[in-house]
């Protein structure tokens, strides 16, 4: 492979969460090639998150859901990506269609894992992807190794727009004497949601504790949970439901200013660890192998202390419980996380 590159091209259309995770490798290139130009493609909607990261020249939003779904369209994507001056193609994805973009590209070098089968017709330079051995961050580093690029993951920032930032400092301002507790309630994995009376329940702890309390969660179910939520805890009238009225910058933004963050495994809980945000994460049908918990000496996770041979039960979770009990998440007590929300809080307020 060259020592140098022009044009950098990175994929990774799966979750928000896993275009966060590319972030530490995202600087590990840019220190590697400083004059390169690097883009980054994620899925549609993703991409504002990223648009003001400093070491990207652009980010594109992948339509796999829309206008580009089928095969077809992403074959002909990456025929037009071929043409566009692209001299090294890195894939983060091992799903079949970023596989066919790769080989659609004819990009001289392309790097990929070595597994499913399929990479080896759409990868010049494989790698093993190690699942279960190492966690996702370093998976991804490993991507660099034919580029002479180390494994150790270098410090990563979330930059985030201007206009974000000022609008949550300007929110928090006006509250920044109480301390605030961030909580996201959902998930796209149903099994990895926490019972919506237990966040109802820790709610009211923090109100009646004299916490301020902010919902957050995108437009549509997530919005409706959060509602019910605020109806269930019988303190509505004393919470901030931000659910489906924050673009995915201001979320960012608005998560680095709580004082603590409750959350399910999702997408926000990553940009939540990346700003060093005092967090506490639930997990239950996926494990720490997986290669997905917060890191930080600031992320606190909560799983079920029973051993439940059920668990994992798949690499997301799923829509519902195979063995109808959910004890995965049910373990979890408010109590526990009410203590480790109380020790974040503390943390938060002694440092600031």
């Amino acid at each position: 492979m060259k020592d140098n590159y022009k044009k950098i091209g990175l994929w990774q259309t799966a979750f928000l969460g896993d275009a966060v995770l590319t972030l530490p490798f995202i600087k590990a290139l840019s220190l590697r090639y400083p004059d390169a130009e690097i883009h980054l493609f994620v899925r549609k909607g993703v991409e504002l998150l990223f648009e003001a990261q400093k070491e990207l020249t652009a980010v594109h939003g992948f339509d796999k859901r829309g206008e580009q779904k089928g095969l077809g369209a992403a074959y002909s994507f990456g025929r037009k990506l071929g043409a566009q001056g692209f001299d090294l193609w890195i894939s983060a994805h091992t799903s079949f269609r970023s596989a066919l973009v790769s080989r659609a590209t004819k990009i001289q070098d392309r790097v990929g894992y070595d597994e499913p089968w399929f990479s080896s017709f759409a990868y010049t330079n494989r790698v093993k992807r190690k699942f279960a051995r190492l966690e996702e961050v370093e998976r991804l580093m490993t991507l660099g190794l034919p580029l002479g690029i180390g494994c150790k993951a270098p410090m990563a920032e979330l930059n985030l727009p201007g206009a974000a930032i000022q609008k949550a400092t300007e929110f928090f301002d006006k509250i920044s004497d109480t301390p605030v507790i961030g909580i996201h309630p959902g998930s796209t994995w149903e099994t990895k949601k926490w019972p919506q009376q237990n966040f109802a329940a820790t709610i009211t702890k923090s109100v009646d504790a004299g916490f301020k309390v902010i919902l957050f969660g995108g437009p549509g179910e997530e919005e409706k949970l959060c509602v019910r939520i605020a109806e269930q805890s019988g303190r509505r009238d004393d919470i901030l439901n931000l659910s489906g009225k924050l673009s995915l910058p201001e979320l960012a933004a608005y998560i680095k200013n709580v004082d603590a963050y409750l959350t399910n495994d999702s997408g926000p809980m990553h940009i939540a660890w990346m700003q060093n945000v005092p967090l506490v994460a639930l997990f239950g049908p996926t494990v720490r192998r997986f290669g997905f918990f917060p890191r930080g000496e600031n992320s606190t996770v909560l799983e079920s202390e029973s051993e439940l041979e059920c668990r994992p039960c798949g690499l997301h979770g799923g829509k519902t419980c195979r063995k109808k009990h959910h004890k995965c998440m049910l373990d979890i007590s408010v109590e526990r996380v009410w203590d480790e929300l109380l020790k974040k809080v503390e943390i938060r307020r002694a440092g600031s």
